[in-house]
């Protein structure tokens, strides 16, 4: 049995979206993003206390993009790996890992607005250069799909999804609509099944409560 260790709304909804695309049995444990993440139970899974962290082959394996490769070269046969020697592994391992960036930017911003209570521990700079500095990278996106579907040539991909996932926390800091292509793509690949049930559930605890956080004004 496989067992994904996932927060809603979090890094971890990368690996549940690819657990969907590939079409294998797997459990679900859906746990809140808080401090329980640090508990001695669950630091006996993942010992950094984060998801997500998936068990497999009895082993539990976690980094997202770890999870991402690894799964990837245990089923083949899904087409959303691109293999050593195969002609787009290069650019495949690119945008898989440039989903991190983007990761982290969104993460600076969740910061600011969402975990920093007070208003004192707010950086105003940080809070409008974060937004700039995801337009540079939606830029990037944006060339790369110029003539193209996907992110690869090849067709939809894990490469897809990393991203894809990264743009669904980053959307809410920094606007998709700018970039046309990027707004059209991310239409196509969250309009797939298997991304509507990597989507939080009823009940589901949420990180995200707004669609949007603007920066500050002033």
């Amino acid at each position: 049995m496989i067992v994904l260790h996932h927060s809603p709304q979090t890094r971890s909804m990368r690996s549940l979206w690819l657990l969907r695309e590939i079409g294998v049995d797997c459990e679900v444990v859906e746990r809140p993003f808080d401090r329980s993440l640090r508990s001695p139970e669950y630091l006996a899974i993942n010992p950094i206390g984060r998801v997500p962290a998936l068990e497999i082959d009895g082993r539990v394996i976690w980094e997202s993009g770890a999870i991402t490769e690894y799964l990837c070269e245990r089923f083949p046969a899904s087409g959303l790996g691109r293999a050593p020697g195969d002609p787009e592994r290069a650019e495949w391992l690119i945008w898989i890992h440039f989903a991190e960036t983007l990761t982290q930017h969104g993460a600076a911003l969740t910061q600011q607005h969402l975990i920093l209570h007070e208003e004192s521990m707010r950086s105003p700079i940080l809070m409008k250069l974060e937004p700039k500095r995801l337009g540079k990278c939606y830029a990037a996106i944006e060339k790369r799909l110029e003539g193209r579907e996907h992110l690869l040539d090849g067709g939809f991909s894990a490469a897809d999804i990393s991203v894809g996932q990264a743009l669904y926390i980053t959307r809410r800091f920094a606007k998709l609509e700018p970039f046309e292509r990027v707004a059209a793509w991310y239409g196509r690949i969250t309009a797939r099944k298997a991304f509507r049930a990597s989507l939080p559930t009823a009940g589901s605890a949420l990180l995200y409560e707004k669609d949007f956080y603007g920066p500050p004004d002033g």
